[in-house]
């Protein structure tokens, strides 16, 4: 009998996926298990693998176009069946979809206009939503411009503000407003935001207007580390790269104050008792996170090798939820493109995140008065004051500077 294969959950915080590429075609047989096709979900390309056995009979969903959770993406069966009745329903179902929205804009269409949000911006420059959307977006203090509508052309519906819920947060009076959308010029490009970048936007919102952020910044000598690591290296036959050796640092200095490896949960603080920390990887479309799990176990020869595993796979795709959630603490490392310093936002739930600045050559004052030229880096370190108290993250960034210029201390 034939059955929908419909779009699932690949990712924690997937909604909508696109398929990027079908390795079945119309007719092919189908085993349970069998690749059936590739999944853009908000941080990667993921397989799709059947979880039915037949013919593929029909394709719903063509390579580059999206589907919701739980929308049908194809069907299979038998060769032969009649397919009248199941795309029927299929087409009910999704004319059901346009009738919803016919429904929410009679009902408000009935409401009276001082239970309404006047909204005085021309109509072409308005996200796309229903007037009942609108209304309920409005109560709940969601941000349109941060929801990808499921309707017809995108358009935002009463079940996409529901399953927004209280994620997507209106910043506070005193944060920037959105800024007005404006018609593009003969010149200009209109960029098309992907899923990746939406969740991105929506995450670090939240994360900025939630968490109440502060900034610590110190100068480290990195003489001392970088020739420890050049030792090492001169016994391996793969280099130890920086982020390793700083991963194994912050994991070092997280052991001596636990409250940085942290997640404020409203009534309680979650401790956590894995160090599992995250490091900032740029892809083409948008930033994704690796984590490194149980850090505080493992030596630096181990989270290196882990380390560029995920990298490799962040840059091609290929990293998986559990392979990019969850982190516990993040750095950031901007070093290499000669950023001297900069400030970065947490990546929740964690309560810090560590920016690395460039190592260069200045001028210090040493012992006795001397000018010496040694090699520093700055450090920045972004807290969470719901969870990490100044002094706190003061002392911690003293035990990671220590730590960095005494590399040793990681031995006691």
């Amino acid at each position: 009998m034939a059955e929908r294969v419909l779009m699932v959950a690949l990712s924690p915080t997937m909604s909508t996926g696109l398929i990027s590429k079908w390795e079945k075609e119309e007719g092919d047989r189908v085993e349970s298990g069998d690749l059936l096709c590739q999944v853009e979900t908000d941080k990667a390309t993921m397989d799709y693998e059947s979880m039915q056995e037949g013919t593929l009979l029909k394709i719903l969903v063509h390579e580059g176009e999206q589907a919701s959770i739980g929308a049908p993406i194809a069907i299979i069966g038998q060769v032969g069946e009649d397919l009248t009745e199941l795309l029927a329903e299929v087409d009910t179902d999704m004319k059901g979809t346009t009738d919803d929205e016919e429904t929410e804009s009679n009902e408000d269409e009935n409401t009276p206009i001082s239970s309404m949000e006047t909204i005085e911006e021309p109509i072409e420059d308005r996200v796309i939503a229903s007037p009942l959307a609108r209304r309920m977006a409005k109560q709940r203090g969601i941000d349109l411009n941060l929801i990808q509508g499921s309707g017809p052309r995108g358009r935002i519906i009463k079940r996409d503000i529901l399953e927004a819920g209280a994620e997507i947060q209106k910043p506070d009076l005193g944060a920037p407003k959105t800024a007005p959308r404006i018609s593009p010029g003969s010149t200009d490009e209109v960029i098309h935001v992907t899923t990746k970048r939406k969740i991105i936007a929506e995450r670090l919102a939240e994360s900025k207007y939630s968490a109440p952020h502060y900034y610590l910044r110190l100068k480290v000598l990195s003489d001392d580390f970088m020739q420890a690591r050049k030792v090492l290296n001169n016994t391996l036959k793969e280099k130890v790269s920086v982020n390793a050796f700083i991963i194994k640092f912050v994991a070092e200095a997280i052991k001596r104050h636990p409250i940085m490896n942290s997640t404020w949960q409203g009534e309680t603080i979650l401790r956590h008792g894995s160090i599992d920390i995250g490091l900032a990887v740029a892809q083409d479309d948008g930033l994704i996170t690796p984590v490194v799990r149980d850090c505080g176990n493992k030596g630096i020869i181990d989270i290196d090798r882990e380390l560029k595993d995920l990298i490799d796979k962040a840059l091609n795709n290929q990293l998986t939820p559990s392979e990019y959630t969850g982190a516990t603490f993040t750095i950031s490392n901007l070093g290499s493109f000669g950023i001297g310093e900069f400030t970065a936002i947490i990546n929740p739930p964690g309560s810090a995140i560590l920016a690395i600045g460039k190592m260069g050559k200045e001028p210090i004052i040493a012992e006795g008065d001397k000018i010496e030229i040694r090699s520093l880096m700055t450090l920045t370190l972004s807290c969470d004051h719901r969870v990490i108290d100044g002094a706190v993250g003061a002392a911690f960034l003293k035990e990671l500077k220590d730590i960095m210029e005494n590399p040793i201390r990681v031995l006691y």
